[in-house]
């Protein structure tokens, strides 16, 4: 019986992909990737919303633990800052305290928050709000914390 001997290039070019069949895995990878991350922006738009409420809310409370110690809220010169700083000017705090750990954090968006004291849409109290996505206060996608 005669044996028959394989040579190496022969069984290397069996198991072995042409580099076309790797560009086409990788660029049907690519579009695939494209759709997903085309499909999931709205629910990226979603949570920047959800975050920036989170993070009015915690404003909100903070403001009324300022207000409870200092006898009134911070002027809109003062800002939010005096949550974490003791604030200097008119009207002075009767009791200050330190109610925010860390700074006042930005919006999703990068941009500060909104504080008015007195407020334009309440004006016995304050406006604090999130200009949105476009960084343009007044328009539809600004983000209260109701």
């Amino acid at each position: 019986m005669k044996l028959l001997k394989r040579s190496r290039l022969g069984r290397a070019g069996v198991g072995a992909f042409t580099l076309m069949e790797i560009m086409l895995v990788v660029t049907i990878i690519a579009l695939l990737a494209g759709m997903a991350i085309y499909k999931l922006t709205p629910v990226i738009d979603v949570a920047g919303i959800a975050r920036a409420r989170g993070d009015l809310q915690t404003l909100r409370t903070s403001l009324l633990s300022y207000r409870a110690l200092a006898g009134m809220y911070p002027s809109t010169e003062q800002g939010l800052q005096a949550l974490v700083k003791q604030p200097e000017g008119n009207p002075k705090p009767l009791i200050w305290h330190k109610v925010l750990e860390q700074e006042v954090k930005h919006d999703p968006w990068q941009f500060e928050f909104v504080y008015k004291c007195p407020g334009e849409k309440n004006p016995d109290g304050y406006d604090l709000y999130s200009i949105g996505k476009d960084g343009k206060p007044g328009t539809d996608d600004d983000v209260r914390p109701d």
